[in-house]
């Protein structure tokens, strides 16, 4: 492994199908005034939101509600949080939900006690948290963010139609502690537990798919690539099949809790792009991903040959015999389209609403980063937004 780097991950995870008994453990360590943040209410149909708040009340915690938290939380909504959040004068902040609730919580958490504009300081601006920062907790009820043990924050500027995540550098901004049952995912409707285990796959690929060196960090991402497609073809054919979720659920913390960056340089183009395309048609962030991915890596496939190669023979068990590199190589994405068709993810962003009239806009809002195997040019992203728009099925 090249370069240098730290690693420091202070959150405290609990799983398993009786973790929430935890959070009596926990909730004494905080204030009194909690801030329990969650989406559109799915949690007070399958009984999760009593349960917490029974452990809440038990704990003497007076309670404020944040809810409504939207998939790709807005600007809007952020400040609408921090206005709670402050009335509440809120000592902890709880997050209940998927990925979304557990990003906008970090990004209330950093902003109730700064005075600045948190979208111009935080994600135009990119930095530091410079004020007392609010802890927070997470009960996850969807795997493939991650967010539950990192300190990313995603929000989407409406009127911008931008879609911006914030990796903070203080870890602060991680959850103190995250609740992660298994069962809780079974919960979700299956479109959106088909788009979380995409965004698991992403995750790694963004990590794998950089650098030329022999680092441990790929030899772990080969394996985690492997599990995920292994427990997602149980998963679709069976929802609840508590070991296939359970295995989805710890490779999704493990996919982007930092562990697979160290000593990496990493890509995240595939986000960037997926992203643009989500603050113009608000789709879904998993799907966004997956209808990106390919013409994608297909355009990036040669710059990158030698990592591509390994891909298909150790991921996805291409045999080489009697095959170029190249061969090699694009057998092992064909092989991953057949895939992610099985488990029926979105391979256009034509069906998520995009159409030709908003690809300059989304070309517009579209960072480009260095990190993968080749910097992209303003061209190349159309090229690859219109490969997607006119897949054919």
């Amino acid at each position: 492994m090249l370069g240098n780097f730290a690693y420091h991950n202070p959150t405290k995870l609990y799983f398993g199908d009786e973790s929430l008994d935890f959070l009596n453990k926990e909730l004494p360590n905080y204030g009194d005034n909690v801030v329990l943040v969650y989406g559109g209410g799915s949690i007070k149909k399958n009984g999760v939101y009593q349960d917490i708040m029974d452990i809440l009340q038990k704990n003497g915690k007076k309670v404020a509600e944040i809810s409504g938290v939207m998939p790709n939380p807005t600007l809007e909504k952020l400040y609408e949080g921090i206005e709670i959040a402050r009335s509440h004068k809120a000592d902890f902040l709880l997050a209940v939900g998927g990925g979304s609730v557990c990003d906008y919580t970090k990004a209330v958490a950093v902003s109730v006690h700064c005075d600045e504009d948190p979208w111009d300081k935080y994600f135009i601006r990119f930095e530091e948290p410079s004020c007392p920062i609010i802890p927070l907790g997470c009960v996850l009820t969807m795997a493939g963010t991650g967010s539950e043990m990192n300190a990313g924050s995603v929000i989407t500027n409406s009127e911008t139609k931008q879609k911006i995540g914030h990796v903070f550098a203080s870890s602060d901004v991680m959850p103190k502690f995250s609740i992660l049952n298994p069962r809780y995912t079974m919960t979700v409707p299956d479109y959106q537990m088909k788009a979380g285990m995409f965004d698991i796959f992403s995750h790694i690929c963004e990590q794998y798919f950089s650098g030329t060196d022999d680092v441990t960090s790929d030899y772990l991402s080969e394996g985690l690539l492997r599990s995920v497609i292994h427990s997602s073809r149980i998963a679709v054919k069976d929802a609840k099949d508590y070991e296939a979720r359970s295995n989805i659920m710890w490779s999704a913390t493990w996919a982007l809790n930092t562990l697979l960056s160290c000593g990496k340089t990493g890509d995240w183009m595939v986000h960037m792009m997926g992203q643009a395309v989500g603050g113009y048609t608000d789709a879904t962030h998993g799907m966004t991903l997956s209808a990106v991915s390919l013409p994608y890596y297909r355009h990036i496939l040669p710059y990158g040959l030698p990592k591509f190669k390994r891909f298909a023979e150790n991921v996805w068990g291409v045999q080489p015999e009697g095959k170029t590199d190249e061969q090699i190589a694009r057998e092992g994405l064909d092989r991953m389209e057949d895939w992610m068709k099985e488990i029926g993810v979105v391979l256009s962003i034509r069906d998520l609403g995009a159409d030709e009239s908003m690809l300059d806009g989304i070309a517009d809002v579209t960072m480009i980063l260095r990190g993968g195997y080749k910097k992209l040019d303003r061209q190349e992203l159309l090229d690859i937004f219109k490969a997607s728009l006119n897949r054919e099925a």
